[in-house]
């Protein structure tokens, strides 16, 4: 009987154990702090995102913008080279031609050809300038900028060609000027032999 009583006291014993155990792991318990904070943080990153959305647009009109004063500075720079090579061509036409013109080597059926010649780059020139103010001013011709500086990149390197054809015809008419003037020095030397 002792036995009996010892194994219902140990039976006891390990049932009130287990019972207290089991009633711990009765229903979950929350922690509503936690939830709460959960939801706090999902708020301040929807703002947080938010604000990275206003941004990005904010630096995306930055970027049309920073890139439209870019255009025009471009097109600046390519209205500032065409007026220096207009320029260029301009004196090279009024000094070099009057240098051609008055040499004593160049016959007169020549210099209506020159004239010619220089008075249709001339035209060509003035008639590109126009075109130029036309692009720039004019509404009319729907363009973005950077059409409007590609433009101008071209009639700059047309406005250089005919520079170079400038200073080419005028270096070949010079060359033809110092080549009569030695055939005339041959021609008219003294020989004393």
């Amino acid at each position: 009987m002792k036995h009996k009583i010892e194994k219902l006291i140990l039976f006891a014993v390990l049932f009130l154990l287990v019972h207290v155990n089991s009633s711990a792991q009765g229903l979950p318990v929350y922690d509503n702090t936690n939830f709460i904070s959960f939801a706090k943080s999902l708020l301040e990153s929807g703002k947080q995102t938010s604000q990275l959305l206003k941004t990005v647009k904010f630096l995306q009109q930055q970027k049309e913008n920073v890139d439209k004063v870019n255009n025009v500075i471009k097109q600046l720079r390519a209205v500032k080279e065409l007026a220096i090579s207009h320029q260029r061509l301009f004196d090279i036409v009024q000094v070099d031609l009057r240098e051609i013109f008055q040499s004593t080597h160049i016959q007169p059926d020549e210099v209506i050809r020159i004239s010619n010649s220089f008075n249709e780059i001339l035209e060509n020139s003035l008639s590109g300038m126009e075109y130029i103010e036309e692009v720039l001013s004019s509404d009319n011709l729907r363009m973005t900028d950077a059409e409007r500086a590609s433009i101008l990149k071209k009639k700059e390197l047309e406005t250089k060609e005919m520079v170079a054809e400038i200073e080419a015809k005028t270096r070949r008419y010079r060359e033809i000027i110092a080549f009569r003037e030695m055939q005339d020095k041959m021609n008219n030397r003294e020989t004393k032999y």
